[in-house]
């Protein structure tokens, strides 16, 4: 198998909402948009995000009306604290405080408006233990 590009499908029941917060705040674009429906997608190696608006036909009658949950779309950054400094002075909410885990992960999570947890994440190497 081959895979040439990747992305995660969310229903929310604002579309526009989480479109605009992901291309204001996390610098994607949009890449195709239709009533209930945006795909959205970044330059560089982040996974594209689609949005649904739940209640669409397309979706599987199982599926149709639950809302977007459990999910993290964790990204990758070089620069964490200028990632928290930035979103910060864009008056984004950080809705879990910075923490670094003892195996090397340092993070921190926004929300945006339908509540998808988006995590940002740079990976330190972990110091010696106690």
């Amino acid at each position: 198998m081959k895979v040439t590009s990747s992305a995660v499908s969310l229903t929310v029941d604002d579309v526009a909402a989480s479109s605009a917060f992901f291309t204001r705040h996390l610098g994607y674009q949009e890449q195709m948009a239709a009533d209930g429906f945006a795909s959205l997608g970044r330059d560089d190696a982040a996974m594209n995000v689609i949005f649904l608006r739940r209640g669409l036909e397309i979706l599987p009658p199982g599926f149709r009306d639950q809302h977007a949950a459990g999910t993290i779309v964790a990204l990758v950054v070089d620069d964490l604290d200028a990632e928290l400094a930035r979103l910060t002075a864009e008056g984004v909410e950080i809705t879990l405080p910075l923490r670094e885990e003892e195996w090397g992960e340092r993070l921190f999570q926004i929300t945006d408006p339908n509540g998808v947890v988006v995590e940002l994440v740079q990976w330190v190497t972990p110091g010696p233990k106690a």
